[in-house]
């Protein structure tokens, strides 16, 4: 999505402490969302309104259906939420007091949504020109003006302002009460004035009234800093093959045989040199989420420049939608581990390997999500091993809980419950991988897809290699450790264990005896016992 700034601000008139205003904004991985709402003064429960309307319709939207259209999911939630107090209203008031305005705005990819119920606006600031996308639903006799036509709880049903427009670099966007409008009346001074924020603007308003608000004064801005690459790699007209046939030729890359069983990535050849080439699926041509995963996949693996993934390019002039990486020559890890495990060298950089990619990602607000031998090759050069991450498909936001990325037999428990992803199911999923490659193991073996696992305590990786020494095998079942609290949380505390085996602190297993998990403590007790009951014992012979 475009890169947002949000910022929110409100005051109360007068000397009021509180007001009836309320505002939400929120940046989601997908959207950016900021709702207003202005409690109608002259109602009982205006304020408790628009609390409600701006936490009902945040709470929602990031919850959206996505199969639903922006179009329907606003429409739908606002409809819903206006029936809703209506008839709370009538009810405990047997009159409309549950009332309250709304503007509410949403940014994904370069589209701009929005709608309005009531006389709380919608501004759109662009190269210095302000443009107001809202409806004023208010009353058009003179003298009239203030008095609303259309709010959310008035009526069964109510009057709602849609609009949609494309955004761009710079745009500002301004959603605001009428106690804000009502003081800075002039277009231009208010476009002028948002430029430093929600903070700023709503302050200048109240220095103009010598700091006595009129009214309760709200603004949330939402400042579009950058449009995301991928809204443009989208756009692009771009046809995808529906089949892929060998030989076949497609600006310059010569097919020469599918890799994967799907027949959407392909090694190919150009001028000599193999490489691979990945195309969209067919079904991205009528599902846009699809499109929308893919086109993320391909700038993702354009634009993450560093040795831990192969080198990929997205060509200029293509005429269908794919894109190329660099052809690695070595073993997926899952196909070299059918012949021989790693070496405990080995398994220690392989870990510090996917660590210290995921650091990398992490300077992106990114995860990797679907960490296993599948997905690394391990090769040689120089007589050195080394490992690339070949996946570039389910890297998604750190913190995401919408991603279906990941192998169930590699993920965290709380994945399996709707947890997000971060450090600590990575990490998971990094020990999950090293216990495999240095033992041919799944430490909780093989979970199936939609299967909801329970998770017992592992066997010791030692038990089917015990080559593995005692400060590594802390750190694995430190790592795939079920309970998230006794886990490694951050990347840089599992890698500071491997890089210093002698800090490492013990792993026991909470099963067994304390004698197995401390027998140094349990011979100190036991020589302290001795010891005392020795001296007893000469007491009562010398007394």
């Amino acid at each position: 999505m475009a890169n947002i700034k949000l910022s929110g601000f409100t005051l109360a008139k007068g000397d009021h402490l509180t007001g009836d205003d309320a505002f939400e904004y929120r940046r989601l991985s997908d959207a950016a969302i900021a709702i207003v709402c202005d409690g109608v003064g002259s109602a009982e429960a205006g304020a408790e309104a628009a609390r409600r309307v701006s936490g009902y319709l945040l709470k929602n939207l990031k919850n959206r259906p996505m199969s639903w259209s922006m179009e329907k999911t606003l429409i739908h939630f606002i409809t819903n939420i206006n029936t809703i107090l209506y008839h709370e209203s009538i009810d405990a008031y047997e009159r409309p007091e549950l009332v309250t305005t709304l503007a509410v705005a949403v940014i994904e990819g370069e589209k701009l949504y929005g709608a309005n119920v009531g006389d709380s606006r919608i501004y759109l600031c662009r190269d210095h020109t302000m443009h107001r996308l809202s409806k004023d639903h208010s009353s058009d006799e003179p003298g009239m003006e203030h008095v609303l036509t259309a709010a959310i709880g008035m009526a069964e049903e109510t009057d709602i302002h849609y609009f949609e427009n494309i955004i761009r670099e710079k745009d500002r966007i301004l959603l605001c009460s009428d106690g804000l409008y009502n003081v800075i009346e002039s277009d231009e001074e208010l476009c002028k004035a948002m430029s430093a924020g929600a903070n700023v603007l709503v302050k200048y308003a109240s220095k103009k009234v010598d700091d006595n608000l009129p009214d309760d004064t709200t603004a949330v801005i939402m400042q579009v800093e950058q449009i995301d690459q991928t809204c443009r790699l989208k756009a692009l007209p771009l046809p995808i093959p529906e089949t892929l046939r060998r030989g076949e030729v497609i600006d310059g890359y010569k097919l020469i045989k599918p890799l994967v069983q799907n027949e959407r990535t392909w090694l190919c050849n150009q001028k000599g040199v193999d490489y691979v080439i990945k195309f969209a699926p067919y079904e991205a041509q009528e599902d846009e989420r699809i499109l929308d995963l893919f086109v993320k996949e391909a700038w993702n693996a354009k634009r993450l420049k560093a040795g831990f993934f192969p080198k990929a390019v997205i060509p200029r002039n293509r005429t269908q939608r794919y894109y190329v990486m660099e052809y690695l020559t070595g073993d997926q890890l899952k196909d070299y581990l059918k012949r021989r495990l790693l070496s405990i060298d080995e398994g220690v950089n392989l870990a510090k390997f996917l660590l210290h990619m995921e650091q990398f990602l992490l300077k992106y607000d990114l995860v990797h999500a679907d960490i296993k031998p599948e997905n690394i090759v391990r090769g040689q050069r120089k007589g050195k091993t080394y490992f690339k991450m070949v996946d570039f498909g389910s890297i998604t936001e750190i913190f995401s809980t919408a991603s279906r990325a990941g192998t169930p037999s590699y993920l965290a428990p709380g994945r399996f419950h709707g947890e997000s992803i971060d450090e600590g199911s990575e990490i998971f999923s990094t020990g999950v991988t090293l216990y495999e490659s240095l033992t041919g193991k799944l430490p909780y073996g093989e979970i199936e897809p939609f299967q909801t696992p329970t998770f017992k305590q592992a066997k010791p990786p030692t038990t089917y290699n015990p080559k593995i020494p005692p400060w590594l095998e802390s750190i694995i079942m430190r790592a795939i450790e079920p309970d998230k609290e006794k886990r490694y949380q951050h990347y840089s505390e599992m890698l500071f264990d491997l890089e210093n085996p002698d800090k490492v602190k013990p792993w026991y297993d909470k099963s067994a005896s304390l004698i197995e998990r401390e027998p140094l403590k349990v011979y100190k007790i036991a020589f302290t016992l001795s010891f005392l009951l020795n001296l007893y014992l000469i007491y009562l012979v010398l007394k």
